[in-house]
């Protein structure tokens, strides 16, 4: 044993200062094995999945969306019953994938006046707003605001209020006008 093998270097050698994450040796890093896929497989760019600025979990999540059915649940409540993630990182990571471009919410009035948000997944951000084929949502209506009541003064307690011309006091005072004979 006492012998040295002068064949191993004396320690590690590190990485080249110009590129630190390639090693000196070509020997090493990943080597993949492929298999075709023909069925239950979905394409994503390198632009996603190797981003500089994004998270891992806003890249993983980004690849997820990309491979969702169109119609499929894609909000946080449903994602968070899906991943060990909590709701709060899932949400950090959709605003990731929103600030590049990757994920677009939009939110619309339906026709009984309810407000639905429609969740866009882009593959390509750079390709500009597109509208897609087909969503699977009614299409979006335009509708007026809703109309608001002119502001009034509360004969009861002299206080702003909005409500019907035909009312004269606030909900606290008409009950309590209503309660004193």
């Amino acid at each position: 044993m006492g012998t040295r093998n002068t064949s191993a270097p004396p320690r590690a050698q590190s990485a080249p200062a110009d590129n630190p994450t390639r090693t000196r040796r070509h020997g090493g890093g990943i080597t993949h094995e492929n298999t075709r896929h023909t069925t239950r497989f979905v394409v994503i760019g390198n632009h996603l999945v190797q981003h500089p600025e994004l998270s891992l979990l806003a890249i993983g999540l980004g690849c997820h969306l990309q491979s969702l059915p169109t119609g499929a649940g894609a909000d946080i409540k449903s994602l968070a019953a899906r991943f060990p993630e909590g709701p709060t990182r899932i949400a950090a990571a959709l605003r990731e994938l929103e600030a590049h471009g990757y994920l677009r919410r939009e939110r619309h009035r339906t026709e009984t006046g309810r407000i639905v948000t429609r969740t866009v997944s882009c593959n390509q951000p750079s390709a500009g707003h597109r509208e897609p084929v087909d969503t699977g949502c009614p299409p979006a209506k335009p509708t007026p605001p809703p109309q608001r009541h002119p502001l009034q003064n509360c004969e009861g307690c002299d206080r702003g209020f909005r409500a019907s011309e035909t009312e004269s006091h606030r909900r606290d005072c008409r009950t309590a006008v209503a309660s004193h004979p």
